[in-house]
């Protein structure tokens, strides 16, 4: 919503006072068209040059998470505290040989089964089966620290995986600026093959030149770049499911009581999202 109201006031900044000012919007309406091609074009083809194609499909389906923000909420973190919880408690009670069958067909396990939105999610399914299943191999005998290690690497590899798509729409708006000067250019040489024409046929081909400069700064700072940071940011906040995860079967590990444990996972999660002590006690007592 935050972003769409920014983008309208962006046009209303811009635009609504040129026009208010004084200023026709005929000559840029006549030459956008023809920049923009030009501008994004030789941006969008720029970004295909330097990225593989799942940077690709990220840049693009990143519009929704922009827009959207980052796809867990509050109750998304309340199940992953009492899903993974529950995995605990088994291999405190039941021991490590109990939780086989559960991470090695998450799709049988009931207990998965009450969670549909984090099946739907591999990698968030796989740090939580695979960190398990060296806990059922090792026969409970591991190193909560080394445990500590491999998720944290883990978490590591995947959050700058699916930043780059927004490191790519940054580099998009790092490149617009001068691929604007470019168009620029190109109606300059346009303006000097037309020298012979009168003034007012120079001055409208200087200012669809210049138009090309202003879009390509326009785009650059106040539309790429600010995305850029948006995306950079839902991603960032989306990891914060990772560390719930880590630090409810990392302090289990080091054999630290419930409440603490549940506590480390609680505290892991932004304010906006973040459930009270109340909630997930309450609800760990339903499971």
């Amino acid at each position: 919503m935050f972003g769409i109201i920014g983008i309208v006031l962006l046009h209303v900044c811009v635009f609504g006072v040129y026009v208010v000012h004084g200023g026709s919007m005929g000559p840029i309406i006549a030459a956008a068209p023809f920049e923009i091609a030009t501008i994004l074009g030789a941006g969008i083809a720029a970004m295909l040059i330097g990225n593989d194609l799942d940077t690709i499909k990220g840049v693009a389906g990143g519009f929704g998470k922009i827009f959207g923000g980052p796809k867990w909420k509050k109750q998304d973190f309340l199940d992953v505290i009492f899903l993974v919880s529950r995995l605990m408690k088994i291999l405190r009670v039941d021991g490590p040989v109990a939780l086989e069958a559960h991470v090695e067909s998450p799709e049988s396990s009931a207990i998965f089964g009450e969670y549909p939105k984090i099946m739907k999610d591999h990698h968030l399914l796989h740090l939580i089966t695979d960190t398990i299943r060296l806990m059922v191999i090792s026969s409970g005998n591991l190193n909560a620290y080394a445990v500590e290690e491999v998720m944290d690497a883990a978490i590591k590899e995947h959050v700058n995986h699916a930043g780059h798509p927004a490191h790519a729409l940054a580099s998009l708006a790092g490149a617009l600026p001068a691929l604007g000067i470019v168009a620029c250019v190109l109606g300059v040489v346009k303006t000097m093959g037309a020298i012979d024409q009168p003034p007012i046929i120079l001055g409208g081909l200087i200012g669809s030149a210049l138009v090309g400069t202003f879009l390509g700064v326009f785009m650059a700072y106040g539309l790429a770049e600010p995305m850029a940071n948006r995306l950079a940011a839902v991603v960032k906040e989306e990891a914060q499911i990772y560390h719930v995860v880590k630090q409810i079967i990392v302090a289990t590990l080091h054999g630290h009581p419930q409440p603490l444990v549940i506590e480390a996972a609680r505290v892991a999660i932004s304010s906006h999202n973040q459930p009270s002590f109340g909630e997930v006690f309450d609800g760990l007592r339903g499971k």
